[in-house]
């Protein structure tokens, strides 16, 4: 069982570092990354909160469709792509790359490769489940999508409650502007 183990972390430690090698261009950015996602000085969760809003105001002013959202989605990684490894050294000067950064940049990849694994044996289990018992595969994903469908439903019931505080915010407003004149 030990030779097992210990085959088993040493593909873990290859394929950790084939991802180091092919993420490299992108170590500094995947670094910042980390410290905001980790939440390391006390702005970070208004500024990603802020962030997120505005992207997604974007999304709702622009209200694009499927394929324009998609081919501009493709569009923007394909440009960060090629762009963050030409520019991240100069913005972030790697020649300040230091041991305990690459030693974090090794944890995040690492930890990268472990998800990557677990996603894959989820699928894999899956698959199996499909294989061998196809009514529970069958009843699991049915059951899954219901839920989706379900949660998703409730976004209208939102929509909902969000009309009508505007309608009520409006009132107040136009009430105010009544008392100015």
């Amino acid at each position: 069982m030990a030779e097992g183990d210990n085959k088993s972390a040493n593909l873990l430690a290859q394929e950790t570092v084939l991802l180091e090698e092919q993420l490299q261009g992108w170590g500094e950015v995947i670094l910042a990354g980390d410290l905001v996602v980790r939440w390391e000085k006390p702005w970070f969760p208004g500024a990603l909160i802020g962030v997120t809003t505005v992207l997604f105001m974007l999304v709702y002013y622009l209200d694009p469709s499927v394929l324009t959202g998609l081919s501009c989605t493709v569009m923007l990684l394909c440009l960060a792509d090629y762009l963050v490894p030409t520019l991240a050294p100069r913005i972030f000067g790697s020649n300040k790359w230091t041991t305990e950064q690459q030693q974090r940049f090794h944890e995040i990849c690492g930890n990268l490769v472990k998800t990557q694994r677990r996603m894959l044996g989820w699928w894999r289990r899956l698959f199996t489940l499909k294989e061998e018992k196809p009514k529970a595969y069958f009843a699991l994903v049915i059951s899954s999508l219901l839920a989706m469908a379900f949660i998703g439903q409730q976004h209208g019931v939102i929509t909902k409650y969000t009309a009508m505080a505007k309608r009520e915010i409006n009132k107040l407003l136009k009430q105010k502007e009544k008392k100015t004149e």
